[in-house]
């Protein structure tokens, strides 16, 4: 969804959807309201959208990354493993 396009492409439909409503109704006033809850109806529904495709690619991300993770096996390097605590009061260098 490329955002200026949606622009544009949101006024024609809009400008559309008044002149519309406009000779429908013979009203200004109605036109302009009725255009106003389109134009936010319009918006909600770019913003929902927008929101879905960044869920979705998040989602598509979190797979690959599991998919990854889960198909490179660890090494013994790889492994964290401490030191004893008795090891660590000695006075002396420490030499494996």
């Amino acid at each position: 969804m490329y955002a200026p396009r949606f622009f544009v492409s949101m006024l024609g439909a809009l400008a559309v959807f008044a002149i519309a409503t406009y000779f429908l109704t013979q009203s200004l006033s109605t036109t302009l309201i009725e255009t106003v809850i389109c134009a936010v109806l319009l918006q909600i529904g770019y913003f929902l959208g927008v929101l879905f495709l960044v869920w979705k690619e998040q989602r598509a991300r979190n797979a690959l990354l599991n998919e990854d993770a889960a198909a490179m096996p660890m090494r013994d390097d790889d492994k964290v493993t401490g030191l004893h605590a008795s090891n660590l009061n000695r006075s002396e260098p420490f030499n494996p």
